[in-house]
């Protein structure tokens, strides 16, 4: 079977999740692939924001990411920490924890663990 050539738009998503200080956009393309724009507000942490939706401790999906805006914090269950931002390509497995930093709105383009994430598990 070959890939078909298709596109998707983030202004017409597939699916949308959303919560008081986050927005999840998903576009679900041929194969399988499902890519995700996170918009998240200032003051957003995951512990608190999106744990209560996903009913674990911390955030059990693993992410690659583009920062297209704003600043966040992430720390991992064993302590390792990073910042990252505008410009920045992450690669972060499950179990972390994640916060904005200062008063801009970030957001992310995310090709792994968007699918699932904001999700009732």
């Amino acid at each position: 079977m070959s890939q078909p050539v298709e596109k998707g738009t983030f202004q017409n998503p597939d699916e949308v999740r959303e919560g008081s200080n986050w927005r999840l956009e998903l576009v679900k393309l041929a194969g399988g692939a499902e890519i995700g724009r996170l918009t998240l507000q200032p003051g957003w942490r995951w512990t608190t924001d999106v744990k209560p939706v996903a009913g674990t401790d911390l955030c059990e999906a693993p992410h690659q990411q583009y920062h297209i805006a704003g600043r966040i914090h992430v720390q991992m269950e064993d302590g390792t920490e990073m910042d990252a931002g505008p410009g920045d390509v992450i690669s972060l497995p499950s179990r972390h924890d994640a916060w904005v930093v200062g008063d801009e709105q970030v957001v992310v383009v995310d090709w792994q663990g968007a699918s699932v994430w904001g999700a009732p598990r």
